[in-house]
């Protein structure tokens, strides 16, 4: 009974209300410059090939540790270190959501990779502010379950742009939809004014050379050489799989025979459900098995929920395996981002936290924005069935790398636990 009211206390503190709301502010950019955009370029008969080139224009994500020491030296006139720059980010999101209102596929491919280049850009960096927010903000003991609600709101953000923006699609112009998602995301600005800032515990590093410099030698002094580097490489595989899933799968069921109205219907009812259920199921779960331990299992069902999309590319239009395809998919994801959220906030120092989680999801980003852009063509060539196994071996190498810096047998919070 103890341990429940204690569990209770930690998910019902302002702390993770804000951690929920601002989850929901990152993840809102994300799908209206991937999937959302895909969907709205398939419609437009855009070639499935420069579809996933598209995913070029999430560079930003995987470039900005290259100015996140900019967030960890510099601290706004307002609001603080973490919150300060949380708003700046957040008003330059507003503008240039609302700019694509302006875009035309058919008519030029190049402004619209350009305004969408600028969002990824601005939600990187609000990706860079939120991070060490909330690395900063959470002790120790309310990692799994801050790690938990914020991946649930960043998944609630992602139905939200992917799902009711499909739905309002069929009913409304593309431009108004994104009008739209500009208006949720100018409400994460009075988010971020409420949020409580963290405590001053680590001073900013004094120069922007320490900046830059320190947190990849404290990195790499506290973990080794060669367990960094190997840390490093699974950042950016873990997910592969995933990623190219996650880059297709739009595509996929439009060409499968799915209206929007469907997609968008399932993916925010039954999926949303889901999505909570993962999420929260992953935190409960990373709290007893530990983080290490929980990255095996999750990986596992990660990889293993592609098979749901190859049954469905192989059976074809058939609604109940959607369904279960886009729950399992939604559970799965949960329960792997609630662990994957945990290990990267639990490898960062809070002094460098903006610069050293950037880095790690700057990484992570590679295999989701980079090394997923031949997935067009490759599905184009394989065919869906083909590719989606393929998916699920891409998920090998990510998985073989735990056994050399997290082993099964020395997860060292669950020793601690027990």
């Amino acid at each position: 009974m103890k341990n429940v009211s204690s569990l209770v206390q930690v998910f019902s503190s302002r702390k993770m209300a804000a951690l929920l709301l601002l989850g929901f502010a990152s993840g809102l950019p994300l799908f209206l410059t991937s999937r959302t955009l895909q969907a709205w370029m398939t419609v437009e008969n855009i070639d499935l090939g420069a579809i996933g080139a598209f995913s070029l224009v999430a560079l930003p994500y995987s470039l900005k540790f290259l100015w996140s020491p900019l967030l960890d030296r510099f601290v706004p006139p307002f609001l603080g270190r973490r919150r300060g720059w949380l708003v700046i980010m957040q008003v330059c999101l507003t503008l240039a959501i609302a700019a694509m209102a302006l875009q035309n596929p058919r008519q030029s491919l190049q402004l619209l990779a350009i305004n969408a280049l600028l969002i990824a850009f601005f939600s990187a960096s609000q990706d860079i502010a939120f991070d060490a927010y909330r690395t900063d903000l959470l002790e120790e003991r309310e990692m799994g379950a801050g790690a938990a609600l914020s991946v649930l709101g960043y998944r609630v953000a992602l139905l939200v742009t992917g799902a009711l923006a499909l739905v309002l699609a069929d009913r409304l112009t593309w431009p108004l939809v994104y009008l739209c998602m500009a208006g949720l995301m100018l409400l994460s600005v009075l988010c971020s004014i409420w949020a409580p800032e963290p405590a001053g515990r680590d001073r900013p590093p004094e120069t922007l050379a320490a900046a830059v410099k320190l947190p990849f030698l404290e990195f790499f002094q506290r973990s080794g050489v060669t367990k960094g580097i190997l840390i490093l490489a699974f950042i950016t595989l873990y997910r592969f799989g995933d990623a190219l899933v996650n880059n297709m799968a739009t595509p996929f069921l439009l060409q499968t025979g799915f209206s929007q109205t469907d997609i968008g219907t399932i993916q925010g009812g039954m999926g949303l459900l889901a999505t909570i259920v993962g999420t929260l199921v992953g935190g409960a779960v990373l709290s007893q098995l530990g983080i290490h331990r929980s990255l095996w299992v999750f990986g596992g069902l990660q990889a293993l929920s592609n098979l749901a999309y190859f049954i469905l590319a192989t059976v074809g239009q058939n609604y109940p395996t959607m369904v279960l395809t886009i729950n399992v998919e939604n559970f799965c994801g949960g329960l792997g981002t609630a662990g994957f959220v945990a290990f990267l906030m639990s490898l960062c120092n809070p002094r460098f936290s903006a610069t050293q989680y950037a880095l790690l999801s700057s990484l992570m980003a590679v295999s989701r924005d980079i090394l997923v852009a031949p997935a067009g063509t490759l599905a184009e060539q394989t065919g869906w069935p083909l590719f989606f196994l393929c998916t699920i071996f891409a998920a090998v190498p990510g998985l073989a790398l735990l056994p050399f810096f997290a082993p099964w047998e020395g997860d060292t919070q669950q020793e601690g636990q027990e």
